[in-house]
């Protein structure tokens, strides 16, 4: 099938090439303000600008609800939605770009990765954990703050309100985790390392539930929005437009459950594991420090009580440690003061939740 068959198929229409000084000023702006916002990948300047300045650019008429730039990997070419102004270009531009800089093709053109996602024979693997990668390196790049935006009954912190604000969250969380460096190295080159330090922090096991859910995630978001633009169409109306309806209460019910289903198994493998590995009193005040600012990452409903409780529940399994820990003489103790003193304060308080929730 031809470029312009598959073109077509998504409902695209080409219009025409970007003009070169356009192309120019974006690829000038955009390989800026990557080098700035990533300085640890070691961008040369001058070399992401002319790889940007390559990349083939059009206009093109596309499909209500569609993307305002879409990157086409089968020809390497970006398609910007006519229309689009000037000054909104760079904004849609940059995700595209990431997407160019992050393939890695076969010998026959073939795609076999884009940054976190793998192209099998059989299966694509990851391709809502790289979506979520790329955009929030995207909202990082334009230096968006971190707001708390609601959707789905969900409130959440997240720096692309806009677009994938739930799947970049979820992405954030694990990045918080392993550290956001080693997140953008394998999301711009394609590497294991994000994938391999996650598994050793939380194990494989809850690496490939969680990849799972992020599909899930984004596939039941593109349905909600594609139903919503049904609903505005001028022949929806009556029994019909009440169907839509209720299967978007549906489907928004089932995102909500995705949502937290994946949050809870983001933190809860992380804590878990690294509990069993605790060995001295500086390990416990590194693991509750984590544990408490997570709270800060974390998206909440209105019946939302989860990570409450495992707060609780890790802070008395981390009051049975200290204590094995400090009656250890042969385990490392480790300038203890600092955290004897927040036990003695929680320990009562803790204790007293057990009892009253034993008597319920």
């Amino acid at each position: 099938m031809s470029i312009e068959s598959d073109l077509k198929k998504d409902g695209i229409q080409v219009i025409g090439s970007l003009d070169t000084l356009s192309v120019n000023n974006l690829a000038h702006n955009v390989a800026e303000k990557i080098c700035n916002a990533f300085p640890k990948q070691n961008f040369i300047f001058h070399k992401l600008f002319v790889a940007l300045s390559r990349i083939p650019m059009y206009t093109a008429q596309m499909p209500e609800g569609y993307a305002e730039a879409n990157y086409f990997y089968k020809n390497s070419s970006i398609y910007f939605k006519s229309g689009i102004s000037t000054d909104e270009l760079e904004k849609f531009a940059i995700h595209e770009f990431i997407h160019y800089l992050q393939e890695i093709k076969d010998k026959k053109g073939n795609l076999i990765k884009l940054g976190l996602c793998d192209f099998g024979e059989f299966k694509v693997q990851g391709m809502a954990l790289n979506e979520g990668a790329v955009q929030l390196m995207t909202a990082k790049t334009l230096n968006w703050p971190v707001e708390i935006v609601k959707y789905y009954g969900i409130s959440l912190p997240t720096n692309s309100p806009n677009c994938y604000p739930i799947l970049c969250n979820l992405v954030a969380q694990m990045a918080y985790l392993t550290g956001e460096d080693v997140l953008f190295e394998s999301t711009f080159y394609g590497t294991d390392s994000f994938k391999a330090k996650f598994c050793d922090l939380c194990g494989l096991t809850a690496l490939l539930m969680i990849q799972s859910n992020l599909d899930l995630v984004m596939n039941t978001e593109e349905k909600i929005i594609k139903l919503n633009q049904k609903l505005l169409e001028d022949s929806c109306e009556g029994t019909k437009a009440k169907k839509i309806s209720n299967k978007i209460a549906k489907l928004k019910d089932k995102l909500k459950e995705f949502y937290l289903e994946t949050q809870d198994l983001i933190y809860s493998s992380y804590f878990d594991t690294q509990l069993k590995r605790i060995t001295t009193t500086e390990d416990i005040e590194a693991y509750r420090y984590k544990l408490y600012n997570y709270k800060n990452h974390i998206g909440i409903t209105e019946d939302y009580s989860t990570f409450n409780d495992y707060y609780i529940s890790k802070m008395i399994d981390l009051d049975n440690k200290y204590e094995k820990i400090t009656n250890n003489t042969s385990v490392t103790v480790v300038n203890s003061s600092p955290i004897a003193v927040f036990f003695r304060k929680i320990r009562s308080l803790l204790t007293a939740k057990v009892e009253f929730n034993k008597k319920q």
